[in-house]
This record gives structure tokens, C-alpha cells and sequence, in this order.
């Protein structure tokens, strides 16, 4: 993004042919929400219409859709898998009252809008829902060549930034004819789109962009702060290298622009390390020994993105742990549980981790993925040793206790782990640990994995909420049942009696209807040759 763009908002885009035209209006096209407006002014022969016509075949979904130019009837509306869209030429207009006789002004919050001639709508057109698009003869290029200036208000700013910067960043990487399809959003404000080749060639474009900081809520600092959640894509790429420097399949970075918070990265393929059954063990045992191979190593803390830029850690301290607890009471309690808990009680959680987390800060710590589970763990079957294992979605590392992610492995919050596998993979990555450090305690380990499983899941159960109740996104909750049952499975380690004593009396939601409680993992999970033949280090 040009430092013109950045600061004003405002977007030139150089045009050599027709086929350029049309993918600069589906690109829009794929931005455009209900209520938007888009005014395409410039001279006779400028491409307005080719433009109008290619961005309604894309909204309708139809390649073939005729489109014409509606300048005798002023307003054309089409019925697509997107809602209303409405395109209207004002050429014939002399004055805006006659807008008021098509009825267009009452429509604009209801439909996708496209106006050419919007000039001729006087002030009827808001400003705040439109996008400017002026189209012009590229001097340089009069047969085939337009350049398009874009501008919006605040609202478009971010929108439009990502949409000509994406499509820059695929121009130049040498994807221009690629096929774009939207994989997935998550929950953050993270999105995926796969590029596909005409060869069949594919990659990933990675939308990421800077993450704005929300309310300050302690400290004058937001809660992404306090929780160190990523800020920008840097942190993606810093950990993207330092991850395959010591070879590991995380995704090669093909294109970036840092500053947009735009990359493409290699496609690693769709194959899950679950199967219709639930979780493959022997995939996930191999995603338990390939974290204990990574947490053997003395790893650097400062990492590279790119020249003079660098990436630092932070810690997953006390502060950032213990904000995501009090999600549950935040989200959870009210919204789920159906209580609202006072100071005192809110008071006596937070005590009762204090003492926890002292316990966690005796292990040294080391890299901390986060979200290591199974929508972030690709089975790459070409491959060998551990780098059969596809990593992604590792921005928000941090230094952190070792049992961290293997309690996000072990404790899936998509699917399903039985107890027995639990403790396999706890007797996997134990095995793997102690065949290279003698001294690698397995007990003390084993409790913090049990500490650190309550304080993910007490943190996931109020994101679940959170994402229902203020994010629309009802679609989380079906995970709450597991997420409720893991958290359950971590508090009958006796470390943790003093916390399962205040669940039970203060969200007892989380115990109600429930049977005796499930195997605690708090055995010593060291394997025998007997118990895991498989356990050699050739058969990663």
C-alpha cells in the first residue's frame, strides 16, 4: 500500500486491458455489504458499464447474466444469492427530485447499490455506505487501457485496503489468473482464500489485517494486549521461519505485504489428523512427540521478519493467564450458568489461580503455539518424520509452559479426545522427553498439564460464550459440552481441589447431571516398550 493510499484512503489503479476491469470489479464485488453504494463516474467509453456489468455477474453469481445498461429504464434490480442489487443509470436525470418518482433513495439500505452517473444524484446518494470509483482513459494506453481512482469514508478504508492490496500482492507474486475461492473466516478477524492455477496449482492468500485495539479494561491497555494476541502479521511470519529453520512444515511464505497484513503462503492441503471416527492416534501421537522434540532445543526469543525487523516473544505471564479466566466469569457465568458473581467471589477465583500459576512459573518456559489442535494440524503423508505434520495458526505464540499445547492437542476443543488417548499422548511426548533428558520430571509435569488444561478451558468456555453472545456466532456453543467435560477431567487433580471446590459451589452448571467423573491424569504417563511399540524415534 502506497503511503498516499495509507493516509487518505483514496486508491489508483492502473488498468492495461479489459481483463484487468473485471477483476478489479469482482474483487470489489467480494466486499460489497447490504447498504453499500458504489458511484461509477467518468466520460462516455471510460468502461463504467463494463465495470456495473461485471460486478453484478459477480454478485448474482452468474457469468452469463446480460446486465444491460439501464438508461432509459433508470434502475434495474436483480434477486441474487446476496439480496437486492439495484443498478441505476442517471444519465437521463436533470434534476435529483426526480429520484424520488423511481423510489431508489428509499431502497439504498436494502440492497447493493451501483449507480453510474451519480453526480446527477445531487446530495441523495449518503456518503458514509459509498464507494467512488472514477474511470479513466489511460493516456499511456487509449485502446484498452482505464485507471481507476477509488476513495470511501471511514468505512471503506480497511475494506478497500485489503481488496486492492490483495489483489496487488497476487499480480505481482504471479497469480493474476488464478481462481480465488474463500475457504473460511475464523474467530478473529482472520480470512483464507484458496488461489487456484488453471495448471491446478494452488496457494493460500492470508487476510490478516492489523488488529485494532478495543476498550482499555485494565491498565489503559485492551485485553489483546494483556493477553498478547497478535497485532499484526509479523508475528505470523517471524514464527513461520523460526518454525522451518528447524524443519518443520510450517507454510512457505510465497508473497507479503506486512503493512496491509496480507500473504500468500504454500497450500498444505486439506488432509485432517482426524478421520470420521474422531482423532487418528497415531497422527496425534505424532504431533505430541514432534512438541517434545521442539521443546528439547534452547530456542531464541527475538526472531526476524525482515530486514531491520524483528519479532519479540512476549511472555505468556501471570497477567495474560489470568485475564483469560475471568473470561468465564465475564461470559460464561452470565450468559451460560445463568449467575452474576460479586466482587468477593470474583476475588476468590482469581486467589485461588495466583497460587496455581506460582507453581507454573518454576519450568523454564519455551515456545508456546497456542492453538496446537486439530484445525491447525495437517497431515502431509509425503513427507517425513516430523515434518509430516502441517503446522498453521501459530501467530499468537508466546514463551509458555511445555505442557501448554500439548494439553491443546490432548484437549481438543473440536473434537473428542478419550481419556485413554489423553494418556497415551502424555506417555508419548513423556517417553520422547526422558529418552533425551534422564531428569525430565513426570509428575510435576503431569500437574501442570492438569493446571494449565483448567485454565485453557476455563478461558475457551468464556470464549464460547463471548463469541455467542457478542459476536453473533452461535455456532461455537455446540463445542461447550467437551469444553465443560475436559475442565471437569482436569479438576480431579488434587492440586487443583481447592478450584473444583469453587465450581462446584459457585457455577454448578458445570457439574449438574453428571456421573462420576472421568480418569484423572495425574498417573505417571511414562511408557513401557509394551505399551508403545511405536514409540522409536525412525517411526515419527
Amino acid at each position: 500500500m502506497s503511503e498516499e493510499a495509507a493516509r487518505t484512503g483514496t486508491h489508483t489503479v492502473v488498468l492495461p486491458d479489459e481483463a484487468a476491469t473485471v477483476r478489479l470489479a469482482q474483487d470489489i464485488a467480494d466486499i460489497l455489504k447490504t447498504g453499500d453504494i458504489v458511484a461509477l463516474s467518468g466520460h462516455l467509453g471510460a468502461g463504467k458499464s463494463l465495470l456495473a456489468r461485471a460486478m453484478l455477474r459477480r454478485l448474482a453469481d452468474d457469468p452469463a447474466l446480460e446486465a444491460p445498461s439501464p438508461t432509459f429504464t433508470l434502475v434495474q434490480s436483480y434477486d441474487s444469492p446476496r439480496g437486492l442489487l439495484l443498478h441505476a443509470d442517471l444519465y437521463r436525470v436533470r434534476n435529483p427530485d426526480e429520484l424520488d418518482d423511481i423510489g431508489l433513495i428509499e431502497d439504498l439500505d436494502l440492497a447493493v447499490t451501483i449507480v453510474e452517473w451519480p453526480d446527477r444524484a445531487g446530495a441523495r446518494l449518503p456518503a458514509g455506505r459509498r464507494l467512488d470509483i472514477v474511470l479513466e482513459v489511460d493516456p499511456d494506453n487509449p485502446e484498452q487501457g482505464r485507471i481507476a481512482t477509488l476513495s470511501g469514508g471511514v468505512l471503506w478504508r480497511q475494506r478497500l485496503a485489503l481488496a486492492i492490496g490483495a489483489r496487488r500482492l497476487i499480480d505481482e507474486a504471479g497469480w493474476s489468473e488464478a481462481k480465488r475461492e474463500f475457504m473460511l473466516g475464523d474467530a478473529s478477524s482472520r480470512a483464507y482464500e484458496r488461489l487456484i492455477r488453471p495448471s491446478g496449482e494452488t496457494a493460500i492468500l492470508m487476510i490478516s489485517p492489523p488488529r485494532p485495539d478495543g476498550p482499555a479494561i485494565r491498565q489503559g491497555k485492551p485485553y489483546s494486549a494483556i493477553a498478547h494476541l497478535a497485532e499484526t502479521v509479523d508475528a505470523f511470519v517471524a514464527m513461520d521461519k523460526a518454525l522451518r529453520s528447524l524443519g518443520l512444515s510450517a507454510p512457505e511464505v510465497l508473497a507479503q505485504d506486512l503493512v496491509t497484513g496480507l500473504l500468500i503462503i504454500e497450500d498444505l492441503g486439506n488432509e485432517p489428523v482426524v478421520g470420521a471416527d474422531g482423532p487418528i492416534p497415531e497422527r496425534y501421537e505424532a504431533a505430541a512427540r514432534l512438541l517434545a522434540e521442539l521443546h528439547r532445543h534452547a530456542l531464541p526469543t527475538i526472531l526476524p521478519v525482515a530486514e531491520g525487523r524483528d519479532h519479540v516473544l512476549p511472555d505468556y505471564d501471570r497477567e495474560a493467564l489470568a485475564i483469560e479466566t475471568e473470561l468465564v466469569l465475564d461470559w460464561y457465568a452470565p450468559h451460560i450458568a445463568g449467575v452474576t458473581l460479586p466482587a468477593v467471589t470474583r476475588s476468590e477465583f482469581s486467589r485461588i489461580w495466583e497460587k496455581l500459576f506460582d507453581e507454573l512459573f518454576e519450568t523454564p518456559a519455551t515456545w508456546t503455539l497456542r492453538d496446537y489442535h486439530s484445525p491447525n494440524l495437517l497431515w502431509l503423508a509425503d513427507r517425513v518424520g516430523h515434518a509430516r505434520l502441517g503446522l498453521i495458526d501459530f501467530q499468537d505464540s508466546v514463551l509458555g509452559h511445555p505442557a501448554y499445547d500439548l494439553v491443546s492437542l490432548g484437549q481438543d476443543a473440536r473434537v473428542d479426545v478419550p481419556a485413554a488417548l489423553e494418556l497415551r499422548l502424555l506417555a508419548a511426548y513423556a517417553g520422547a522427553r526422558r529418552g533425551t533428558d534422564p531428569s525430565f520430571d513426570v509428575p510435576r509435569f503431569a500437574r501442570a498439564y492438569a493446571i494449565l488444561g483448567a485454565q485453557r478451558n476455563t478461558k475457551i468456555a468464556g470464549i464460547f460464550a463471548r463469541l455467542d453472545r457478542r459476536d453473533g456466532k452461535p455456532g461455537y456453543l455446540k463445542h461447550l459440552p467437551r469444553i465443560e467435560a475436559y475442565l471437569r477431567r482436569n479438576l480431579e487433580q488434587p492440586a487443583l481441589a481447592e478450584l473444583k471446590a469453587w465450581y462446584e459451589t459457585y457455577l454448578p452448571k458445570l457439574y449438574a447431571g453428571q456421573e462420576k467423573p472421568e480418569a484423572k491424569v495425574e498417573a505417571d504417563p511414562t511408557p513401557t516398550e509394551q505399551d508403545r511399540p511405536e514409540l522409536k524415534q525412525d517411526e515419527v
